[in-house]
């Protein structure tokens, strides 16, 4: 595996213009306040959130961010020094680095975190203005806006809990303070900002996709009878970190056999049966960035003629979706004329059991195959759905059938960027063709050269 360069992040002029876009969305007597992740007790290494990370690119942990809408001025408050972490963990940026938080971040001023609230108290002296805050979570490691929504809505069930979020915490600390202020939501205006992707991101995004491939065509290529969906996780994993990834995005998809009816499968601690097939959806975080993937294969390295045809009724709906999409165009029109074509091939189709046939035509009506956007989590923030198609926008395209009566579920995914003329595939360099998989499978894998040494 060769080594590539590291993708560059955004700069701090790419930076500056994001904030100014983001204020003049917003009246122009407005505040902003974004506030960074804090360590974790449970955190591997810090990871920002990633709405701070996208508007200043810094990874100090504790840090906020102050931005006027009045002037266009922006200023990020970083925490003193701390000599004793600094001696355990490295040198870390503080406030008494900011010629070098002004050179990644482009902010106009920075400042120690214990002088922001007089700061804003000076700000807010003789006119009270809105002060626009993010409500919705914020996304860390391994963490989308969903999976935050559900961990709040579980800690809301603990008798002896707060109750809150950090983000509603923030909201109303800030009202407490200042009383007079009206704490408005910022989070549905940045949503819609990280919806459509610049160039930069697209470049980490293309990387991310290149990565998530490799690590499903060594999976591929490990697999094997008793092998351990584990197994299939840690090389994927070497993929990433070898290519300096942080690790994976998500937790990941590893599921054998029945195991791949839970949509969201994390166990990961079966042997692989040869009978079975076998789904992977697994993609890095890549500075920031990922991407998501979803592939099966025949754990015997061989495609049944049973387990080909909902699998190649699968892939062709894929093909269906992905040709149709371009600028211009709704998702709601792409279903709608991908269901009508695959309904058309339902009618010349063969299968050997009823509830094979009944899967298929129920997975025409469904309308998630258009799953969601994709970008800084692999769910997304932003909507997409009831307006055409732009350039920059990236989705995961993920056609899927149920079978209840076997506990079956079959998918395959790729991430997709949509281009001035058509789409770029992210994830394409990982076949969907049963020939050419079983081809892949044939050739000599990580793992087996690793546990015959």
């Amino acid at each position: 595996m060769s080594s590539r360069a590291i993708i560059p992040d955004a700069n701090a002029v790419e930076l500056s213009q994001r904030r100014l876009s983001l204020l003049q969305q917003l009246p122009s007597d407005a505040l902003v306040i974004v506030r960074g992740a804090f360590i974790g007790a449970q955190q591997r290494s810090f990871r920002q959130h990633n709405e701070f990370y996208y508007l200043t690119g810094l990874e100090c942990p504790g840090s906020y961010l102050l931005a006027d809408a009045g002037t266009g001025r922006t200023t990020v408050y970083v925490p003193h020094r701390d000599p004793k972490r600094e001696r355990e963990e490295g040198p870390q940026l503080a406030a008494d680095d900011p010629d070098a938080i002004r050179a990644i971040s482009g902010a106009d001023g920075v400042m120690a975190i214990d002088r922001l609230t007089a700061d804003l108290g000076q700000l807010l002296f003789r006119t009270p203005r809105p002060v626009y805050v993010p409500l919705a979570p914020g996304e860390g490691d391994r963490t989308t806006r969903d999976s935050a929504l559900a961990a709040i809505a579980h800690a809301a069930t603990d008798p002896f809990g707060s109750g809150g979020s950090p983000e509603s915490d923030l909201a109303d600390a800030i009202r407490r303070r200042f009383a007079q202020l009206e704490v408005r939501d910022l989070s549905p205006t940045l949503d819609a900002m990280r919806l459509i992707k610049s160039p930069t991101e697209l470049a980490l995004m293309r990387e991310a996709g290149r990565l998530c491939g490799l690590s499903v065509l060594e999976a591929m290529r490990s697999t094997q009878p008793g092998v351990h969906e584990y197994e299939l996780e840690a090389v994927a994993d070497f993929v990433y970190r070898q290519a300096g990834a942080r690790g994976g995005a998500y937790s990941p998809i590893i599921a054998g056999g029945q195991n791949a009816w839970h949509g969201h499968y994390s166990s990961n601690r079966s042997s692989l049966d040869e009978a079975d097939m076998v789904l992977v959806d697994y993609a890095p975080d890549y500075r920031y960035y990922t991407s998501d993937i979803g592939r099966m294969w025949p754990v015997s390295g061989v495609f049944s003629e049973r387990q080909r045809e909902l699998y190649d009724f699968v892939v062709e709906y894929h093909r269906a979706l992905t040709t149709r999409l371009r600028p211009g165009v709704t998702p709601e029109a792409v279903l709608d004329d991908a269901a009508a074509e695959m309904r058309e091939r339902l009618e010349t189709t063969r299968f050997s059991s009823d509830a094979y046939r009944r899967a298929a035509e129920e997975a025409l009506d469904f309308r998630g195959h258009l799953s969601h956007p994709v970008g800084m989590a692999v769910h997304d923030v932003g909507s997409y759905r009831g307006a055409p198609f732009r350039p920059g926008l990236v989705i995961s395209v993920d056609p899927m059938l149920w079978v209840p009566e076997e506990r079956l579920y079959v998918r395959v995914e790729d991430t997709v960027a949509i281009t001035a003329d058509g789409i770029e595939n992210l994830t394409g360099s990982v076949p969907l063709d049963p020939h050419e998989i079983e081809q892949v499978m044939a050739e000599p894998g990580l793992l087996q050269h690793w546990t015959e040494r």
